[in-house]
C-alpha cells in the first residue's frame, strides 16, 4: 500500500531552502509514529535534508531514495531507484510512505491510497509547495485538531 505523508501550510508551502519553515515537535512525533517500521520513499534532496538534520537515514524505517543520478551513493541498507515506476513496481508489497519532496509528491499524489497531512495554520514564505488536495478526489476520514495545526487523514474518494 502506498501513502503520502507531509506537513502542509495554509498556503501549501512545505519548505524553504530545503528546510521545513516551522518547528512543530508534535508533527515530528506523528511522522515518526506513523512511519516507524515502514518504507519511506523520498527524493534525493529530502534524503539529504534528513542526513543534514539527523546525520543518518531515518532510524527504524527502510529508506528508499529516488534520484536521476545513476551513480548516487548511499550507505548499506538504503535503496536507490532512478525511476518512479521501478520503485512502485519493486515496493508494491511493502507499506510505503511517500515523504517528499515537492516533485515526488506531485508525481505520486494520483498513485497513492491515503494522505496523512498535518495542516499547519501558517502561511510562511517558501520555495517548495504541496500539490492541491482536490476534494473531488480525496475524502477526509479523520481529523485531530491541535493549537496551530490539525492531523488529517484522507482516502481516495470511492465515488470515482
Amino acid at each position: 500500500m502506498f501513502s503520502l505523508i507531509s506537513a502542509v501550510a495554509d498556503n501549501n508551502c512545505i519548505g524553504k531552502n530545503n528546510k521545513i519553515p516551522w518547528n512543530i515537535p508534535e508533527d515530528f512525533a506523528f511522522f515518526k509514529k506513523t512511519t516507524l517500521g515502514k518504507t519511506c520513499l523520498m527524493g534525493q534532496a529530502t534524503y539529504e535534508s534528513i542526513l543534514g538534520y539527523l546525520g543518518k537515514p531515518l532510524p527504524g524505517r527502510k529508506t528508499v531514495v529516488l534520484t536521476l543520478n545513476k551513480d548516487y551513493q548511499v550507505p548499506d541498507g538504503v535503496r536507490v531507484f532512478n525511476s518512479l515506476d521501478d520503485a512502485f513496481a519493486q515496493l508494491k508489497n511493502e507499506d510505503v510512505f511517500i515523504c517528499g519532496g515537492a516533485s515526488i509528491y506531485k508525481q505520486t499524489i494520483d498513485r497513492v491510497d491515503t494522505l496523512y497531512i498535518t495542516h499547519v495554520h501558517q502561511s510562511p514564505d517558501g520555495d517548495t509547495f504541496f500539490p492541491i488536495i482536490n476534494p473531488a478526489l480525496w475524502k477526509e476520514i479523520a481529523r485531530e485538531p491541535h493549537a496551530g495545526f490539525d492531523f488529517v487523514i484522507y482516502t481516495r474518494n470511492s465515488k470515482l
